[in-house]
């Protein structure tokens, strides 16, 4: 059983807000998308989040979750994702913004993992916060690739 102080509580409900509004994100423009290709990384990385999300609910009723692939058999909540900016009006020029918006989350909340490790006592939920953080890095690997592949990002 894992034993958590009121400031490493308050990191994971601020992580676990954030991984909330990642699988919004993701859910919502998957729908949005226009290319096929693009439906299914945000398909594929927000059930990632997911499973980022069912971690840290293990976390906070003190159990510690494995860091390998699937969370063994843990449900995650659901989230209803974000209303379609204007529905059937998906054209290269959006996939572009949401590119960007999630590429600048995806930076945005690997940051704040690397603060809530450094904060964390237990040397097993640092490890699982550090494989969450990784797997965050990789997301936007998988953005800003998608992105250059198709004249979206500008260096």
């Amino acid at each position: 059983m894992i034993s958590l102080n009121q400031k490493e509580t308050s990191l994971l409900q601020d992580l676990k807000k954030h991984e909330d509004l990642c699988i919004k994100k993701y859910s919502g423009y998957a729908a949005q998308a226009s290319d096929p290709q693009l439906k299914q990384l945000f398909t594929t990385l927000g059930q990632q989040e997911q499973q980022h999300l069912s971690s840290i609910n293990q976390i906070l009723a003190g159990q510690l979750p494995a860091t390998g692939g699937q969370q063994g058999g843990q449900q995650a909540q659901q989230a209803q994702a974000f209303p379609p900016i204007q529905p059937g009006s998906a054209s290269p020029q959006t996939d572009a913004v949401m590119c960007e918006d999630l590429l600048s989350t995806e930076k945005y909340v690997s940051t704040t993992y690397n603060t809530a490790i450094f904060e964390f006592r237990d040397p097993g939920v640092r490890q699982v916060l550090n494989h969450i953080q990784k797997e965050e890095q990789e997301h936007g690997l998988g953005l800003y690739s998608y992105m250059a592949s198709h004249g979206m990002y500008q260096a």
